[in-house]
């Protein structure tokens, strides 16, 4: 499930969607309106989204409603925020193993 989210940034239009719905929800058109890209090549970079669960679509008449769904990114993060931990844990170890080389 971690690397829905992922995949689903993992391409600048789709990071710049994220990035506007930030704000709170919008319709397609004020999302992706000056993208400079077809309206098929949209509709697939919102079908990601979607499918990874990282936006919601509401349609209310002809309007299709996004919304982020920030409980998706939570897990992503928080993935991330435990790999920087060992990580840190990791070269702090590395560290201190060259300053015992060192003397």
């Amino acid at each position: 499930m971690v690397n829905s989210p992922f995949k689903a940034l993992s391409h600048p239009i789709r990071r710049q969607i994220v990035e506007r719905l930030a704000v709170g929800p919008a319709t397609v058109g004020e999302v992706t309106s000056d993208f400079g890209v077809s309206k098929p090549a949209i509709s697939k970079h919102l079908k990601v989204l979607e499918e990874s669960g990282v936006l919601s679509r509401v349609v209310d008449g002809r309007n299709h409603v996004l919304s982020l769904r920030t409980e998706t990114l939570d897990e992503a993060t928080d993935w991330m925020v435990r790999q920087r931990e060992i990580w840190t844990r990791l070269f702090d170890v590395v560290e201190d193993h060259l300053k015992e080389e060192q003397r």
